[in-house]
């Protein structure tokens, strides 16, 4: 052995559905034991289970800092505890045998399985070594997410961010709301990117064209970063519709151009709550806000509404005073995360 390992070869297996705490104490002791490590994703391919590039990527980053670490993937294609049969066990083992190509010296387990498990009684030849994990339970995990979201390993938490977009006109409340729900979840939000870069030439009615590109190519790009690191949720503050409302609002010269990038990235867009916020609240002139706009509010409000539902998202509407927003857009978000409350 080299640098006191135990064992030459180790395997540790599962499902990783989800990874969390009590699989990463496993593989970093598992790790520390072996002068190879080679862990094995269970994984299927269907809606009961993360997509194994998901699983592959988390595991991967929680490991790839060790060095002796290697990850191999089987199909698990059965639906139904009674067609786990003994044979197909062996065959699994021979599949898996097969991929590490050299003795099993050890296989590891947490202790939601014993003596009886297929890890165990399918290799012989290995020694069986069962690590205490109590605490953590995947199924419970999988029952309620959000509730057990400390139990979940960082690696594979974005995989449940949800994302919850604000909507609506100028200076209906959506940045002051989006911030205030942001730390009401001691969470990120993604500020409005084209508040910014629509100022480069001191006012929106002289942007280029290539601005609303930056904005719409900017936007989904720290979108991708900032949910990295979310709790639970990311909230946005307008994302490329809304865009894509003002290219057409402004009359931009090479509106087709981006157009085509805006449908593109809606395309790509997923939310789990859209919020569209009434403009029923004080007009304020901050900045560069449109008069013609202000003049109009509602009929201006409702092409934005429009426009997200043409593209297949179904906006929930808050109105009323900042306070009645900003309750009732805490009451959907802990619906959506199923939060319940107590007195």
């Amino acid at each position: 052995m080299i640098n006191g390992t135990k064992y030459k070869v180790g395997m540790y297996g599962g499902a990783f559905n989800p990874l969390h705490l009590g699989h990463v104490d496993c593989i970093m002791k598992a790790a520390a034991q072996c002068e190879e490590l080679y862990i094995v994703i269970s994984y299927r391919d269907n809606d009961t289970d993360i997509d194994v590039r998901i699983k592959y990527r988390a595991i991967y980053t929680l490991t790839k800092h060790i060095g002796n670490v290697k990850i191999i993937l089987l199909p698990d294609t059965l639906n139904t505890k009674e067609e786990y049969t003994k044979e197909y066990w062996e065959e699994d083992c021979s599949k898996v045998r097969e991929q590490i190509g050299k003795k099993i010296d050890v296989v590891f387990c947490g202790s939601d399985y014993d003596e009886t498990s297929f890890w165990n009684i399918c290799y012989p030849e290995s020694e069986f070594v069962v690590f205490p994990r109590d605490r953590y339970n995947s199924t419970a995990i999988r029952e309620d997410i959000y509730g057990h979201w400390d139990w979940l390993s960082n690696a594979i938490k974005p995989y449940y961010v949800k994302k919850v977009l604000l909507i609506g006109t100028e200076s209906c409340g959506k940045s002051t709301l989006t911030v205030n729900l942001a730390n009401h979840y001691n969470t990120n939000y993604l500020e409005e990117v084209g508040r910014e870069l629509s100022e480069l030439s001191g006012t929106d009615t002289m942007m280029l064209s290539e601005d609303f590109t930056r904005i719409l190519l900017e936007h989904k790009a720290k979108e991708m970063r900032v949910i990295q690191n979310s709790n639970k949720v990311l909230f946005e503050d307008t994302d490329c519709l809304v865009t894509r409302f003002f290219m057409e609002f402004l009359e931009d010269d090479n509106i087709k151009k981006n157009e085509k990038l805006a449908e593109a990235i809606a395309a790509l867009n997923n939310y789990d709550l859209v919020l569209y916020l009434e403009p029923d609240v004080t007009w304020v002139q901050d900045g560069d806000r449109s008069e013609i706009i202000a003049a109009d509010r509602y009929a201006y409000g409702n092409k934005i509404k429009k426009l997200y539902e043409k593209y297949g998202f179904k906006p929930v509407t808050i109105s009323g005073d900042y306070l009645a927003r900003y309750n009732k857009a805490i009451e959907y978000v802990d619906k959506m995360l199923n939060i319940k409350i107590t007195e």
